[in-house]
Parts: structure tokens; sequence; C-alpha cells
């Protein structure tokens, strides 16, 4: 495939942030400006996403930590610290497998390592497929953003902004993000991992319950678990808190 379109900014230690289904590199803005000081802050769009390439047909979890794999090594003189939220963060699952060596750490937020029930998914594809993105856009950011943090003006403008990354995000490839998510399972290559791994649950998290970041900790050898008062984005709600969890977790495995 093409090269994904990044941006990278700040000087320091190098930290790649993987974003959420349905977004772009710009759902980290707010995290970027925190960590840019002490840090090298590297943010793509993945595959169908933003400004990177759109590719038809289906594809995996394992083909997105691929394709971040290539980023890195294009990028990166070393190993990086990966940040990846819900689909970010099962590419930071499946990138700690196929490619340790890429990595000094990984930290998982708002994410999953399976699920379940494909009911949810398939009702949302077949919504799409008939109505476009726009028809699931305002369900989508209630699960994203907390109602009291969406009231305040500025929780009102990142939903209003979170809300037209997902909007423009093209159909056809919005489905077969779909449903390489819904399709993951990596319980038990999770427990091959072999770097530093922090797992974030968001305490309000509706879309990823604080079960499935227990879940994915528990099989992981030696990862830890840590919660954030927010809902499914939570750099986007708790932009400062996400970064100092970041910075700590960078300084614990430098």
């Amino acid at each position: 495939m093409s090269p994904l379109h990044f941006e990278e900014r700040g000087s320091g230690p190098l930290v790649v942030l993987s974003h959420a289904l349905g977004c772009d590199l710009h759902m980290w803005d707010e995290v970027t400006a925190a960590l840019a000081a002490r840090c090298t802050v590297l943010r793509y769009d993945h595959r169908n996403h933003g400004r990177s390439p759109l590719l038809p047909g289906d594809f995996s979890i394992e083909d997105l930590a691929d394709d971040a794999a290539a980023l890195i090594r294009d990028q990166a003189g070393g190993p990086v610290f990966f940040v990846g939220v819900s689909m970010g963060g099962m590419t930071a699952q499946a990138l700690a497998v196929r490619h340790p060596q890429l990595l000094k750490g990984i930290l998982i937020a708002n994410s999953a390592a399976h699920y379940a029930d494909q009911t949810p998914w398939q009702a949302r594809v077949a919504r799409v497929q008939a109505e476009g993105v726009a028809a699931i856009a305002d369900g989508a950011v209630e699960r994203w953003l907390t109602p009291a943090f969406r009231a305040t003006p500025a929780g009102a403008a990142r939903a209003a902004a979170l809300r037209a990354m997902l909007v423009a995000t093209d159909a056809a490839g919005y489905i077969a993000s779909c449903r390489a998510v819904a399709a993951i399972d990596l319980r038990q290559s999770n427990r091959r991992i072999a770097v530093p791994a922090l797992v974030l649950a968001g305490s309000q998290d509706l879309a990823t319950p604080p079960a499935l970041s227990q879940e994915i900790a528990g099989a992981i050898p030696g990862a830890r678990l840590q919660t954030i008062d927010a809902a499914h984005i939570s750099p986007a709600e708790r932009p400062a808190d996400f970064a100092r969890i970041t910075t700590q977790f960078m300084e614990a495995h430098a």
C-alpha cells in the first residue's frame, strides 16, 4: 500500500499515537500539544481514514499492525513507544506480537481483544451500507464522550470535531474497518506479548467497558491496568490526564 499520512512534532523519545475507528490523527491534538514539550510525537491516519490511502476490500487488524510497522521502520531510528485507543489499541496488541523489535512498550487504551457478540457490528455495517456514515455519527459521539463532558463548551467543541472526522470517513472504508475490528481474537496471542504494556480503561466507557481492559491486562504477562475517568475516546475527554499517564509509562520504561 501507499505510505500512511502522518505528522511529527516535538523532540525527545519517540511515541507513536494510533487513533480510534472513524477518527483521524487530529483525535490526538490536545495530547500531542501536551506531549511535544518532552517527546517526539508521531501520529498517523490508519488506512481508509483521514488522508491515508483508501484501499478496497477487507483487511485485518494484523494488516493495520503491519501498516504501523512499516511507518515505524521508515520514520524511527529505533524502537518506539506505541499508544493506541480502541482500534489503535487493537493495532498495538497485534503489533507487539508481530513486530516486538520495533517497540519499547505499548499503551492500550479503551480497547478489546475479542467481541463475543457480533450482532452490534453487523447492525452498524448494515446501517452504514443503507444510509451512510452520518446515520451512525450522533450515536457514536454519545458513546465516545460522557454526557457531562459534552455539556461543557470544551466538550461540545470536541464532540463536534470528532463527529466531523467520522462523517468525513469513506463509507466503504469504514465498513471494512468495522469488519476488521469485529473479527479480532487476540486473546491467545496476547499471552505471547513480551514488551512492557499498560492497559488503560475508561471508567465510563460503554463501548469497551472496563471488563474488556481487564481481560487484556490479564492475558499480557506483566501488564499493568489503570483507569481514567472518561468514556471511550479518553484522550479527547481527558487529554492532560492521558498525556501524564503516557509520560509516566514512557519514563518508567525508558
